[in-house]
């Protein structure tokens, strides 16, 4: 552990700057999906009724599918400005990318299917592939990103050494606890901004009791790469988080929603910049030998390719972030369990086409 807060000298411009966008992508991501994923868990576990968890899905709906671009584009990022990062990361992890895959194609089929019959076998059903979709998006992606940060067993050639679940450890648990304890208290505070009635009032009043105990996981992997690898900047960031969710607690026990749901991004994106500072200037070390781990200078892309990329986003990332700030505002408004209509049957409009008119 030192408090250097010159890290990034010595280290090259472009690989320093598309990491730096690397983690942004990964911070937006991990802010707005997980307030998404964490509907979606609630949904079983807090609804009291359907017409609750219609109106818990009507507050994502314009939204959480934008919100994964960010996944996306993160991905594609690490692919082409850090090659051997991405091949490394992914060939070492095919089993849990694999099932992340699939929690993710499961979860946009429960939003899509839950709706279209209206039978009460049929909406239980997708209700809990949804929850439980969401829960292992959540606690899979954790694992990797906290895989990331404390190393994989790789050698000279960024191979992985070891079986298929060399990578299992209890410090990737904690990752994977993370991000489902932080997607659970984020998911509280947008319906408790996003909705009005007995549900906002609950929703303030569930956020306020368990957000200490949800986010433990969350602190304790912050705490661990400051007490392993962490620097001034770091240990900075991570001061700046523990400010930015004691403003959310008391934001939330003074009724102020909006302010509670920035303060969690904010502890957020504080939390994530010391996990990624920490690991400066690895992008993904190695458990074996610190001389095999990948830096941003031996696993990055050409200076070429680097340039090009930052031409590129220049122009695409200013669109994507002003459609989504759109987006949002267009649908700003809370929602009531009243303003949800009654249930239809979208497969007896099949069925029957002239019912429709």
């Amino acid at each position: 552990m030192t408090f250097d807060f010159n890290i990034f000298a010595g280290q090259p411009l472009l690989p320093t700057i598309w990491f730096v966008a690397i983690g942004i992508f990964w911070i937006g991501y991990l802010i707005l999906d997980s307030f998404d994923l964490g509907v979606g868990m609630l949904m079983s576990v807090f609804a009291k009724n359907e017409k609750e968890r219609r109106l818990l899905l009507n507050t994502i709906g314009p939204v959480w599918d934008g919100n994964e671009v960010w996944l996306v584009t993160g991905g594609a990022a690490t692919f082409a400005a850090f090659p051997l990062w991405y091949a490394s990361l992914f060939s070492a992890l095919y089993i849990p990318l694999t099932f992340v895959l699939l929690a993710l194609i499961f979860r946009v089929i429960a939003i899509e299917y839950r709706g279209k019959k209206n039978d009460e076998r049929w909406i239980r059903g997708w209700t809990i592939a949804l929850s439980l979709s969401s829960f292992f998006i959540a606690l899979l992606v954790g694992a990797l990103l906290a895989l990331t940060s404390i190393g994989l067993p790789i050698n000279a050639n960024g191979d992985r050494v070891g079986g298929a679940f060399a990578w299992a450890s209890w410090p990737v648990l904690l990752g994977g606890l993370s991000l489902v304890g932080f997607a659970l208290v984020q998911g509280l505070a947008f319906v408790a901004l996003k909705t009005d009635g007995d549900i906002r009032h609950r929703a303030r009043t569930a956020l306020v009791r368990w957000l200490p105990l949800l986010l433990l996981p969350i602190v304790l992997w912050v705490l661990y790469m400051q007490v392993t690898t962490g620097n001034g900047i770091s240990w900075l960031c991570t001061i700046l988080a523990v400010f930015a969710v004691l403003f959310a607690w008391i934001s939330a026990r003074s009724s102020r929603e909006g302010r509670a749901f920035a303060g969690l991004s904010l502890f957020m994106a504080f939390g994530a910049l010391a996990i990624f500072t920490a690991l400066f200037p690895n992008v993904l070390p190695s458990t074996l030998d610190a001389a095999h781990s990948l830096t941003i200078a031996n696993a990055s892309s050409s200076e070429y390719t680097l340039g090009v990329m930052s031409v590129v986003s220049g122009f695409g990332l200013p669109v994507i972030i002003v459609y989504q700030i759109w987006t949002y505002w267009v649908f700003r408004k809370r929602l009531r369990v009243e303003n949800i209509p009654d249930a239809h049957d979208a497969s007896e409009l099949v069925t029957h086409p002239n019912r429709a008119s």
